[in-house]
């Protein structure tokens, strides 16, 4: 493996890692924080359509789902849950309020969304359970063949 190869996959390591827990933390907020029934409220008033089932989903997908991330685990579906939640959020929550996020803006959703695309497209890399399980079905398929 050569060197720019190891620096990629570290470099995935830690933006993946760092990303799934921004998820979690947003994931726990809503469920700890604001609670189911307050985050169904505020989608209800963003106009979510299934406001509760919604507010459900997004929850149990940012906490289990930023997890997932961190240890790489099914990272390429969700991660196209994740750009399509920040797709959802840019939309009904901050698109109207502009770009900056100290404003409600959709600043960090935009970035949010374009590193899940990126990782539903690159995948977790090599330091990730997605890997070990790739060349763990490689090499028993090697062995049956």
């Amino acid at each position: 493996m050569s060197d720019r190869s190891r620096r990629y996959d570290i470099a995935l390591v830690v933006v993946r890692v760092v990303l799934g827990l921004v998820f979690v933390m947003h994931g726990w907020q809503k469920y700890d924080t604001y609670t189911i029934d307050g985050v169904e409220s505020m989608f209800d008033g963003m106009g979510v359509p299934f406001a509760y089932p919604s507010a459900v989903a997004v929850t149990m997908l940012e906490l289990a789902g930023g997890v997932a991330l961190v240890i790489g685990v099914l990272t390429r579906p969700i991660a196209v849950l994740f750009a399509l939640n920040m797709a959802g959020a840019l939309y009904f929550a901050h698109w109207d309020a502009g770009f900056y996020a100290t404003n409600g803006g959709y600043e960090l959703v935009l970035v949010l969304g374009v590193l899940s695309a990126m990782f539903a497209t690159v995948g977790a890399g090599r330091y990730s359970v997605d890997r070990w399980l790739e060349n763990g079905r490689t090499r028993v398929s090697s062995m049956a063949g």
